[in-house]
């Protein structure tokens, strides 16, 4: 896996990309998230990973973390939110958040437990997310995931 940063020119193939596989694309070009993707040998998008940090630096929402479907139980997955929780962590930040509905065992095999969204949208009231799904109505839909960083950021569950 070679992961590269997510520049302007890559929004568009990125943002296909995570149309695909379900997830939300609203915020990937502001200024605060943070963006990975991993492309095959003919430049195709494979796998992406990503978070924006709370304007306290202390928190971070995972986000946009996808596999195409053929590079699916090879682990890259695992590497690619291992990714984003170390850069993270790097970062400053000492509280992972993120959204999904439907990967909870994949988030629990790497540490998070289940949280309060609204205790996330108070963390991260700014985040891309929070905003479109609070202006949308879907916060009360989602369901949301935490993970402490400052003691262990790099074990796995």
């Amino acid at each position: 896996m070679t992961l590269r940063s997510v520049t302007v020119a890559d929004l568009e193939q990125v943002r296909d990309f995570l149309r695909a596989a379900d997830l939300t694309t609203a915020g990937l070009d502001a200024a605060g998230v943070r963006l990975w993707a991993d492309r095959d040998d003919d430049g195709r998008v494979v796998g992406s990973t990503g978070f924006e940090l709370s304007a306290d630096g202390q928190h971070a929402l995972i986000r946009s973390v996808a596999v195409a479907p053929a590079a699916r139980a090879a682990g890259a997955g695992t590497r690619l939110a291992t990714f984003a929780l170390r850069e993270a962590a790097a970062a400053g930040a000492t509280r992972a958040w993120l959204f999904s509905r439907r990967s909870g065992p994949f988030w629990q095999r790497l540490g998070f437990v289940a949280a309060d969204r609204d205790a996330l949208a108070a963390a991260l009231p700014t985040a891309q997310q929070v905003l479109l799904f609070t202006a949308t109505g879907q916060l009360e839909r989602e369901v949301a995931w935490t993970r402490d960083l400052s003691a262990s950021p790099f074990s796995l569950r």
